[in-house]
């Protein structure tokens, strides 16, 4: 048989995935530098705790499976609800905040769709146990400060709040299956179906105009004002609030031109409760990644406790470095080096790495093989140790002159600029 991969995963070899490593590290130091500590889950959880987290969006994304013990489990479709069961069980006597980072895969089912992708990864953060404006900000500065490390030049992060739509429906005067059906659609973003239940006859006609025009809000500190009225007027007076103060933060940090306010963001899980967020870059059909408050979501575990956080995906974000000519540059090898002694080379190669260097052994190989050896692991030097010198090669194979000593920094040319001896 030949082996394939299943529908919708796939490998990522050798370039590619240093690139991606690359692009997590430079996350992932960004929250260290922040005071965020990692975190590792199991990739699975009991399918109730998904549920209880995630709601009816568990049922629709969760892959399933029974143990041997015949419990139903379900591979992580996002982190949030892990982090939150950790924080809920092993961090409930600890005194807070806690701050979180991760970088993980997770996985989503889909139907049968061409390149639909069904396993992702993420890197994000969660902030448990701090609320309010201050908290959301730093939580939006985090993941501007994220897509700056991993190369990106042009991106726009927008901040809205989840409290606009769920204060207009208290306001609405209907029944809570309209209630229900708004939610719905606006968590698919259907502004045609928003349209539709606010002209229902029971809705009270201010609450029907804001419901239609709010989602098609989005600017600076005028969309604020705008959106505000519109609440206003439906006898909603502290709706933005925090938000308006998460976005004089963000302002006053010199983020004006990075981050916008936008009324039409609406995450797809049932969990966030106010602030909520979603990266773009331009010609990216699809958010980079997205986050928010969810200060419920721990209450479902037992332990209540604020909570706010984000997650940005390193597949789109590596889409996005490409379109922008800023895939980043992964260090190759310095050298290949060869020998016949088996010990003599693997002893100078020791001594290279601890100079620095990026080694590979290419033991009983010398002159051009060494040299084609070099070239195929597009390695900047070959090199060959006999007794207790190290030889350049030039590209005839032939020795050139001996590393000195002390050994030198790692070349930091390729062997192709260099033409392989110096």
């Amino acid at each position: 048989m030949r082996p394939q991969t299943p529908r919708g995963f796939r490998d990522v070899l050798f370039q590619e995935a240093a690139e991606r490593e690359a692009v997590s590290r430079a996350m992932g130091e960004v929250f260290a530098a922040w005071g965020y500590a990692p975190v590792e889950t199991p990739v699975v959880e009991e399918y109730s705790v998904l549920a209880a987290g995630v709601g009816t969006a568990a049922e629709r994304t969760a892959f399933r499976l029974f143990d041997l013990d015949g419990s139903l489990l379900a591979l992580r479709p996002e982190m949030t609800v892990p982090i939150a069961r950790v924080a809920a069980s092993r961090l409930a006597e600890q005194p807070g905040p806690h701050r979180v980072r991760y970088v993980a895969p997770v996985f989503r089912e889909h139907a049968s769709m061409r390149g639909q992708a069904r396993q992702f990864t993420q890197a994000g953060i969660e902030l448990i146990g701090t609320g309010g404006p201050v908290a959301d900000a730093e939580v939006v500065t985090l993941a501007v400060e994220a897509l700056e490390a991993a190369g990106l030049t042009s991106y726009t992060i927008g901040i809205g709040t989840v409290e606009v739509l769920r204060d207009l429906i208290d306001a609405s005067g209907a029944d809570e299956i309209w209630g229900a059906a708004v939610i719905a659609a606006a968590h698919e973003r259907n502004l045609v179906e928003l349209e539709r239940l606010a002209a229902d006859p029971g809705v009270r006609p201010e609450v029907a105009a804001a419901l239609t025009a709010a989602p098609r809000i989005r600017g600076g500190r005028e969309a604020l004002d705008a959106c505000r009225d519109l609440l206003v007027a439906c006898g909603c007076m502290s709706t933005l609030c925090n938000l308006r103060e998460t976005y004089r933060v963000l302002e006053g940090l010199g983020y004006g031109d990075r981050v916008t306010v936008d009324f039409g963001i609406m995450r797809s899980f049932d969990y966030y409760t106010g602030f909520v967020l979603e990266a773009y870059a331009p010609g990216l059909g699809l958010p980079l990644g997205g986050g928010g408050r969810y200060d419920r979501l721990l209450a479902a575990f037992g332990a209540p406790a604020s909570a706010a956080g984000f997650a940005l995906g390193i597949e789109r974000v590596m889409i996005a470095l490409a379109e922008q000519g800023a895939t980043p540059a992964v260090p190759g090898l310095d050298a290949v080096i060869g020998g016949l002694d088996s010990v003599v080379v693997f002893s100078a190669a020791r001594a290279l790495r601890a100079a620095g260097w990026r080694v590979m052994p290419a033991v009983g190989k010398r002159g051009l093989a060494l040299v084609r050896e070099a070239e195929r692991a597009d390695a900047v030097e070959a090199l060959v140790a006999e007794g207790d010198s190290i030889f350049r090669l030039d590209r005839a194979g032939e020795f050139a002159l001996p590393l000195e000593k002390p050994l030198p920094a790692p070349p930091g040319a390729t062997w192709a600029q260099k033409g392989g001896a110096r």
